[in-house]
């Protein structure tokens, strides 16, 4: 695109009357963000694909994840921690719809039932991760290795830890390398950002979920395949059937709380 068609562009959108701001998103909260990932009003920013902010159509499946993950939903996860939590405060809604905004495909894909099956098995594993959004990093983690000294693309960088951290507690080199890359954090370097930044936290598990438990949910699956994905070999084919009990629990709870049946193959 040359520069007289951006020029032209721009001023067809201020002559409608239409603003526009950074890519991305992270709107103001009476602005859209387009599915292109643009800050405006209008049709063609609140209509079809919206992904945040006071849109006018549902963004797939006739569901609006902002509409669907209520004040009520995430705050009665969230105030379940215990007010000495870390994450008390740091876990906020807004933080998850920003991050969310960057993921559109994250609770649109497929049916009403299959986005509100997705969803409620996001938040059953952050629930189980985290201790209801409690830590942000995992318990004694500091003192374990999860530098993978055979992965050449993301090698480890000296004194640092690449343990869990954020709402599904990312772990491993060969994580935090390219998920900062994905989103525009240094992950080998910085990989502490995680657990100190709301939303670039949320942007990571949304970068792991996306990547591996998405399609899983979405394509009918079931929620045992993304108990597979996040800790198969830990948990599945009856290497802990209880902690494994305990994530079926908490999405079972949320699928009953956005009226949705919870499918098959719920176990691994």
């Amino acid at each position: 695109m040359n520069f007289f068609t951006i020029y032209t562009v721009l001023a067809l959108l201020l002559a409608a009357g239409i603003s526009v701001s950074g890519q991305n998103c992270g709107c103001a909260p009476n602005m859209c963000c387009s599915r292109f990932g643009y800050c405006g009003m209008g049709p063609s920013f609140c209509g079809t694909g919206c992904r945040s902010g006071p849109c006018s159509a549902p963004s797939g499946g006739g569901v609006r994840v902002s509409n669907v993950v209520t004040d009520a939903f995430f705050n009665g996860i969230a105030n379940k921690a215990p007010s000495g939590c870390p994450g008390r405060g740091f876990y906020t809604r807004s933080a998850f719809l920003q991050a969310v905004g960057s993921y559109p495909r994250f609770g649109t894909d497929g049916s009403a039932d299959n986005a509100k099956r997705e969803i409620a098995a996001f938040f059953a594993h952050v629930t189980h991760e985290t201790g209801h959004m409690c830590s942000r990093v995992e318990n004694g983690g500091q003192s374990r290795d999860y530098c993978d000294e055979t992965n050449k693309q993301w090698p480890c960088a000296p004194n640092k830890g690449y343990y869990g951290r954020g709402p599904l507690q990312i772990s491993w080199n060969y994580n935090y390398g390219p998920a900062g890359k994905a989103i525009g954090f240094d992950g080998l370097n910085n990989p502490e950002i995680v657990a100190r930044d709301p939303v670039i936290s949320f942007k990571t598990a949304m970068w792991f979920w996306m990547g591996n438990c998405h399609n899983a949910i979405t394509s009918g699956q079931g929620f045992g395949a993304t108990i597979r994905a996040i800790n198969g070999n830990l948990e599945c084919n009856g290497e802990n059937p209880s902690t494994v009990t305990a994530r079926v629990n908490y999405y079972r709870d949320y699928c009953s709380q956005l009226g949705v049946d919870p499918g098959p193959n719920v176990r691994c």
